[in-house]
């Protein structure tokens, strides 16, 4: 047998034409020949090079008691069964055969035969084939009852798999009684895989306690199996516990003891899984002080942590703990040194920390965290050192004690001179006015003396805030909003709003200022075009010419008292987030359905949708609804080595392509926001990703932009317009990426116009109101529906369509893996070098694309050159050859497809 190292010489060979040579070699009587031809199948196919023509000598390699040739075997059914299925189908017997034949590998003492049977019944719950459905459910039905618990524990898995592809026949074929029969398994690692299995069948059903309802001897067996079974297997099952209601306080007492342990395990999802357990379970202690203790043992782990090397650890622990401290905040109190930043945490750990601290500070330990915040004011990072001043605001809110201690250190830090950490400072000081009036105006005097270095709206708006609402004290308070009128049309809409308001005031408590009122009047009310701002300004004229006192009453109303809201959560939300710790909704703090779609199941092209994309009648299931960083779908082999119980190779993955530029923050047109996107397919419909980084002088822009397309050839229109960023506020440097999916609306057809594959956008950062403009190409291979029909007569289909309309292009240099590139595209392969698809405009084509050569036919003639320069332009890029040189021949009368 050849050593692992050697293996690589497989993928080194620069041989053209070897296809021949491979299927003699697997014909080979000889085991070493065999072996290494089928060693050299795989490595062609993991460099994507098109091999499936050996499919049957493949198939027949199957039949051997050699368990490294069959697991490579496996390997090649996975990858080519979908773009091959009836050829999938031959190797249904064999798989059959292993799942069955318990003395296949008795000659072979170093695989025991259960390896075989699960490594069967593995590889065709992978083979996503529904034709192989009819043919799993035998050995399936065997393998559950199997001997041997490596195996039930992989058939478990398996049901899951069948479920997803054809969940009535799994429900009619009793498959998932056998799962809850399976929780009864003496071992543990069998209970914890149907635990697995059916948590995943649950969460696509409507009732999910139809499918896995927890009962008392359900519980005792699951609370046997957790300290037996894998920590993956815990932490399944600790989940599961998460959702169970116990019936008093004793039997929530109970549960926590016996999970208690699992809090020192030193797998991090097992320890968090414990802790969604023993915090879910604690309101339920009727005893305060056994609640008292048992909470008390939360800590150490939390700790434990938080002081890992592993920085994203740290951070899915600290955003957890955030929502653990705010609904227990004495757990972690004593602690709080833990939370103090170091100077090697990244920046995303360090802003958590923050958070934490501003949860945790109290009056006696308030000077110790303001030491800390007041040192992290030096630091390097500007988004930094500007939460640390915002920090030391918060406490000052929170805290009334500590509120002049923090004054002070705020006051410190103006001194430094440092512009950005003086603008903050005025912010934050801004905000302790209102939370505290009358206390320390005394500060005012030191604030105005940084007037002239003020560049930011916010810190501009609220130094504008403090002038006027302390227009009394300020002796020079007109001089000073003079200074922001001279430069009135300069600032933004926000600094506008805020000067009206200021110089309005000033007025109503020193009528001498009447002149420069009025003069902000009319430039509010005759030279602006913001409707806002002039609406603002008729109506304070009008307040001041009928009623000054009533002008007075609504100007200088007595302001409600602030609190810090940043962290908290409704009460609502909190519960809910607090029984999904350890998820994803509890890193985003937002409930699942706010960041996840329900979509139909596998099979959902049967089930039908409407123009609009709503489901209509098939399973539903949450799945991330987030943008992938790449807009290309990842090879088939890429997630295949988990077959092999092998981790993939490869080292780091790979890092998705910069998109295309749509608009420079630079250019004027843009409100200081770039814009960086390209249009995919995903998820059976059009997409279109965008990335949006804030390079203009404002801090923030919010977190919801809209766009809106204008009428186009192919009737696009974004299902949603408006989108609510989930990675948070554009903020100064921080990219954020947006996903817009896009419908077909035939009243969004410019009819008459030419046709075009550029798309223009209008998109409105809805905070400030900008609206910018912006192409887009638009790749026409996005159209390309999935689900086309294969014709049942394939050369007949392509012979019948010859009274088509056609046109031709020659390629070159030619892709080795044509089959695949196109595949992946919604050009479905038919046989013979024959493929057909189905565009949104609802023309069905027929490609023949071979060696050099690209023919397609279609009934609509309009489309045409569009689908030739889409398919060729796939098959050249592929290739490395570069984009075509397209001129599509005809392009009148596309509109009629409408």
């Amino acid at each position: 047998m050849s050593t692992k190292g050697s293996d690589s010489r497989f993928f080194s060979t620069t041989k053209k034409g070897e296809i021949h040579e491979l299927r003699d070699e697997l014909n080979s009587p000889k085991l070493p020949v065999k072996r290494d031809a089928i060693k050299k199948v795989i490595a062609a196919m993991t460099v994507g090079k098109e091999v499936s023509s050996l499919f049957p000598e493949m198939i027949n390699s199957m039949q051997t008691g050699n368990l490294e040739l069959k697991k490579l075997v496996y390997l090649f059914v996975i990858n080519y069964s979908k773009s091959q299925p009836d050829l999938a189908v031959m190797g249904v017997n064999t798989f059959r055969r292993d799942c069955n034949d318990v003395n296949s590998f008795v000659k072979d003492s170093e695989h025991p035969s259960p390896l075989i049977r699960a490594l069967a019944i593995r590889t065709m719950g992978c083979v996503r084939v529904d034709k192989i459905v009819e043919y799993l459910c035998e050995p399936l039905r065997r393998c559950l009852k199997d001997d041997d618990p490596y195996v039930r524990k992989t058939a478990a898995i398996c049901v899951a798999k069948l479920f997803d592809l054809s969940p009535e026949l799994c429900d009619d074929q009793g498959f998932i009684d056998m799962l809850r029969e399976t929780i009864s398994d003496a071992n543990p690692a069998v209970v914890a895989n149907a635990v697995a299995a059916l948590s995943e069948i649950a969460q696509a059903n409507d009732n999910p306690d139809e499918v896995f309802e927890i009962t008392p001897s359900v519980l005792h067996k699951l609370l046997a199996a957790l300290n037996e079974c894998s920590e993956w297997g815990q932490v399944f099952i600790l989940d599961s516990l998460g959702g169970y209601a116990p019936k008093d306080g004793a039997e929530a007492e109970s549960i926590i003891e016996r999970v208690t342990p699992r809090l020192q395990h030193s797998n991090a999802a097992v320890v968090m899984g414990a802790c969604k357990v023993v915090v879910r379970y604690l309101d339920l202690v009727p005893d305060v002080d056994t609640r008292r203790m048992l909470a008390k043992k939360l800590a150490p782990p939390l700790i434990t942590l938080i002081s890992t090397n592993a920085p994203e650890i740290q951070y899915v622990a600290l955003r957890n703990i955030q929502l653990i401290v705010a609904s227990r905040p004495d757990i972690l109190h004593k602690d709080i040194k833990v939370f103090f930043c170091k100077f090697n945490d990244p920046l995303y750990v360090k802003m958590e920390k923050l958070e934490v601290l501003i949860l945790l500070v109290r009056d006696a330990t308030a000077e110790q965290v303001l030491g800390e915040l007041k040192e992290y004011a030096s630091e390097v990072d500007v988004e930094f050192v500007r939460r640390s001043v915002r920090a030391i605001g918060r406490t000052a809110i929170k805290l009334e004690r500590t509120a002049e201690r923090c004054v002070n250190v705020l006051i410190e830090l103006i001194k430094t001179r440092v512009n950005y950490v003086v603008q903050e400072a005025i912010v934050t000081i801004k905000d302790i006015f209102r939370r505290y009036p009358n206390r320390y105006e005394s500060v005012i005097s030191i604030l105005c003396e940084n007037l002239e270095s003020l560049d930011e709206p916010m810190a501009k708006t609220s130094m504008i805030w403090i002038v006027g609402e302390n227009a009394e004290r300020i002796d020079n308070a007109g001089d000073l909003l003079e200074t922001f009128v001279d430069s009135f049309f300069d600032e933004v809409a926000e600094v506008q709003l805020q000067l009206l308001t200021a110089v309005v005031k000033l007025f109503l408590v020193r009528p001498e200022s009447r002149a420069l009122m009025e003069r902000v009047l009319k430039l509010a009310t005759e030279e602006s075009d913001n409707p806002d701002l002039r609406d603002r300004a008729f109506i304070y004229w009008r307040l001041l010419s009928s009623d000054p006192e009533a002008a007075r009453t609504v100007v200088l109303a007595e302001k409600p008292v602030i609190e810090d809201d940043l962290t908290k959560i409704d009460d609502a939300l909190l519960a809910e987030l607090l029984e999904h710790v350890s998820s994803l909704a509890s890193v985003y703090h937002k409930p699942a359905r706010s960041f996840c779609k329900k979509i139909t199941r596998h099979n959902d092209q049967a089930a039908g949708r409407d123009d609009d994309g709503d489901d209509q009648g098939a399973d539903d299931v949450y799945v991330d609804d987030k943008p992938p960083k790449s807009s290309s779908a990842a090879p088939p082999e890429a997630n295949l080595m988990d077959l092999l119980d092998m981790p993939a190779s490869g080292g780091e993955p790979a890092q998705s392509a910069k998109l295309p530029v749509l608009l420079a923050g630079s250019d004027p047109k843009a409100g200081g926001l770039a814009v960086s996107g390209h249009f995919v397919r995903r998820d059976g419909a059009v997409m279109l990703d965008l990335q949006l980084e804030n390079e203009g002088p404002e801090s923030d822009l919010g977190d919801k932009v809209a766009i809106k397309l204008n009428k186009n050839t192919w009737a696009l229109m974004p299902a949603k317009a408006a989108l609510q960023l989930d990675e948070g506020l554009l903020l100064q440097g921080t990219p954020r990426l947006a996903s817009f999916p896009m419908k077909i609306d035939p009243a969004n057809s410019n009819k008459g116009a030419p046709p075009s594959l550029t798309m223009e956008v209008a998109m409105k950062i809805q905070k400030s109101g900008h609206v910018s403009y912006f192409n887009v190409p638009l790749p026409f291979h996005v159209l390309f529906l999935e689900g086309a029909q294969v014709p049942s007569d394939v050369q007949g289909a392509w012979t019948a369509a010859q009274a088509w309309a056609a046109v031709d292009a020659a390629v070159q240099p030619w892709p080795a893996s044509a089959a695949q590139v196109l595949s992946r595209r919604n050009v479905v392969p038919v046989g013979n070098d024959l493929y057909t698809l189905v565009t949104t405009t609802g023309s069905t084509c027929l490609v023949h694309a071979a060696q050099g050569r690209v023919q397609v036919r279609c009934a609509q003639k309009p489309v045409l050159p569009y689908v030739l320069d889409a398919i060729v332009a796939l098959l050249r890029d592929a290739a490395g050859g570069g984009a075509p040189a397209a001129a599509p021949a005809q392009q009148t009368g596309l509109l009629d497809l409408f």
